[in-house]
């Protein structure tokens, strides 16, 4: 009987994929090089140097991460040296436990230099990620020359540079979000479940998010979603108690003297300061009107196709602003998917005028917030600074509702058909 000699079947590596790692390996440093250049000369990385502070005071020095110390430390580097005014953002701690436990293979670093090259260059690759699950829970394959305008776009818009330079978590946030959207497509529910715990604590960004998926579970009965967050709960619950006991009652000190601290940043008061002519606090009333846009939304859309659940999930993320939590602009990457989405749409509609459309779209976009950062330069940055924190959110709703009906319903009446063709 013959055998079949297997050792000379195949190569493990042809000279393709040697060269192919080769070169990714030299790109992938070479990036890390330029970001912890960049990250040297350019002020900003707060949102990174408040986590990191954190962890490193609990591994290195034994301090309680959510005390005045690590909140003190941010201030200064955030405002020049001094500790923040009554009417300014505190930068205290306020992530649970299991989320600090994150950032120590980054505490392990004393230069917080190289930390934020690194943070940035893994925040490029999410970027790059968030594009590609957008175009996929758009359930669109865009032509090559449209992906690249889309890859350049979710790199270098105003708000990647500016969630880029101020070093947010939201970006990371934003991905797990559309991974949780991803799971849930294709009912791997367990893996959706622990991703929504994961998630379950930066309220400013996604706690609309958070109700939708909760009434998408319930109303299809896909209870294995709870599973999952559950075990991923008493896991992450135990290693924290583990690893610090005494956790809890510092975390929810610091979350309330945050939220009380930062309620002068929300959707309502800066309102009101744009139109001094608003005698009344309407945070209440926006927070109430937009809880039920997407409770409304997310009952409507739980029994339907994916395409409608993504445009309530992209809706979620773009009324959150409004929800009554402290606003900052490096959050607005979360309405980057809503962007991809809303030029898809609009690319589906209108066949004809596809491509004028879809570039004069994002470039407008670009344009336009790039136009109000560098007035927020000027003497009258106030004002610019404003409308750059709730601008974003507004248009995005208002893209969306505009083309709702393309990603609800595909075209059934003549008129649908007609302004297709035209």
């Amino acid at each position: 009987m013959a055998f079949k000699d297997i050792r000379k079947s195949g190569r493990l590596f042809t000279p393709a994929d040697v060269g192919f790692v080769l070169g990714a390996f030299i790109l992938i440093v070479a990036l890390l090089v330029l970001d912890i250049y960049l990250a040297r000369i350019l002020s900003g990385g707060e949102w990174l140097y408040l986590r990191w502070s954190g962890a490193r005071a609990f591994l290195f020095e034994h301090i309680e991460p959510y005390g005045s110390i690590v909140a003190q430390r941010v201030q200064e580097l955030t405002y020049s040296g001094r500790a923040a005014f009554l009417n300014e953002y505190p930068y205290a701690l306020n992530d649970p436990f299991y989320i600090v436990l994150l950032y120590t293979p980054l505490a392990l670093f004393s230069d917080f230099t190289i930390v934020r090259g690194i943070w940035m260059l893994l925040s490029q690759a999410a970027l790059v990620g968030i594009v590609l699950l957008s175009l996929n829970l758009s359930e669109w394959e865009p032509p090559l020359w449209m992906f690249i305008i889309f890859m350049g776009f979710g790199l270098f818009s105003y708000f990647s540079i500016s969630a880029l330079l101020f070093a947010s978590p939201a970006i990371f946030l934003t991905l797990i979000y559309l991974f949780i959207l991803s799971a849930l497509r294709s009912f791997s529910d367990e893996l959706a479940g622990a991703l929504l715990f994961l998630v379950a604590y930066q309220w400013e960004v996604g706690i609309l998010f958070f109700l939708l998926v909760l009434v998408f579970v319930i109303m299809n009965r896909r209870w294995h979603v709870f599973i999952g967050f559950g075990m991923t709960f008493v896991l992450l619950a135990l290693v924290s108690l583990i690893a610090n006991s005494g956790w809890i009652i510092p975390y929810i000190r610091a979350v309330l003297f945050d939220w009380t601290r930062g309620i002068t940043y929300t959707f309502g008061i800066t309102l009101a300061y744009i139109f001094s002519g608003l005698s009344i606090s309407i945070d209440k009333w926006i927070t109430a009107a937009v809880s039920v846009v997407v409770l409304f939304e997310a009952i409507r859309s739980a029994n339907e196709h994916a395409r409608q659940v993504m445009w309530a999930a992209f809706l979620s993320l773009a009324l959150n602003p409004m929800v009554g939590f402290a606003i900052f602009p490096s959050n607005h990457i979360a309405l980057l998917p809503a962007a991809i989405l809303v030029t898809a749409l609009v690319r589906e509609r209108w066949q004809d005028s596809r491509v004028v459309l879809s570039i004069f779209l994002i470039g407008l976009i670009i344009f336009f917030y790039f136009g109000f950062y560098f007035e927020t330069l000027g003497a009258s940055s106030q004002i610019y600074s404003e409308l750059i924190s709730i601008l974003p959110p507004i248009l995005t709703v208002i893209g969306l509702y505009w083309m709702r009906w393309w990603a609800v319903r595909p075209p059934r009446i003549w008129a649908d058909q007609f302004g297709a063709r035209k």
